[in-house]
């Protein structure tokens, strides 16, 4: 499985602090957001990672090379103008093959995340080894995390590991999913376009599933934020 890290954001809440530094590059407890993700991803033996950029983007070219400082293999797409999630994702379809892979935002802070339960959440056959209908598999799949202070509303509902658009209770997209890189064919690269109606789209079709993660999570979206995992 590969993984790829969204570092493509400006960061304007971040600002100050983003204008001379992109934001996956800022620091928590002495290491860079994006750093956590990619020790984290290589313990689970997942070590082919692309990582697209824009905002500053040489220098997180700079700081993590080819890798191989963390025993990954990384290669980069440059997208000059952020592209949204999705767009990003198109852009770099070349880079991420024809499995299934696990995209992981840069600003989350989720030390203690296991990517070895990402591996076998989008499977092709049922218990039995009969192969899921192609317009019934699932084709993501999304950690979803309590709703913190300032996304009160959450994103999603979920039924028996269903992520559903609607209904009680409601949670955090976490900003961690593995996904069918075949739904993003549809989106020319190079073209700008966001995740979530995607996202909406299959849930309405019963085709997304999902869970929720428990560990330690911090969207680090905010100095204040970063301030009080700092502390």
């Amino acid at each position: 499985m590969k993984a790829m890290i969204f570092a493509a954001g400006r960061g304007e809440r971040m600002r100050p602090l983003t204008d001379h530094c992109p934001k996956p590059l800022l620091e928590v407890r002495g290491r860079p957001l994006i750093v956590w993700h990619i020790l984290n991803l290589v313990r689970a033996g997942i070590n082919d990672i692309v990582i697209n950029h824009a905002h500053l983007g040489h220098m997180i070219e700079e700081a993590l090379g080819d890798g191989s400082q963390f025993g990954a293999r990384i290669t980069y797409s440059a997208e000059g103008t952020a592209l949204e999630t999705a767009g990003g994702i198109a852009k770099a379809r070349h880079l991420l093959g024809d499995q299934p892979f696990v995209a992981i935002a840069a600003d989350v802070y989720c030390p203690h995340f296991d990517f070895e339960q990402v591996k076998e959440t989008l499977e092709d056959y049922d218990m039995w080894g009969n192969p899921h209908a192609h317009d019934k598999r699932d084709v993501a799949w999304l950690y979803l995390v309590k709703n913190p202070a300032h996304h009160p509303k959450g994103d999603f509902a979920l039924n028996s590991f269903s992520i559903a658009n609607e209904g009680e209770p409601r949670y955090t997209f976490s900003g961690i999913g593995v996904y069918r890189p075949e739904i993003f064919d549809a989106i020319t690269p190079g073209q700008s376009a966001p995740l979530a109606p995607i996202l909406r789209e299959y849930a309405s079709r019963g085709q997304v599933g999902g869970e929720i993660y428990r560990g330690d999570w911090t969207d680090v979206g905010t100095p204040e934020r970063l301030a009080q995992l700092n502390g």
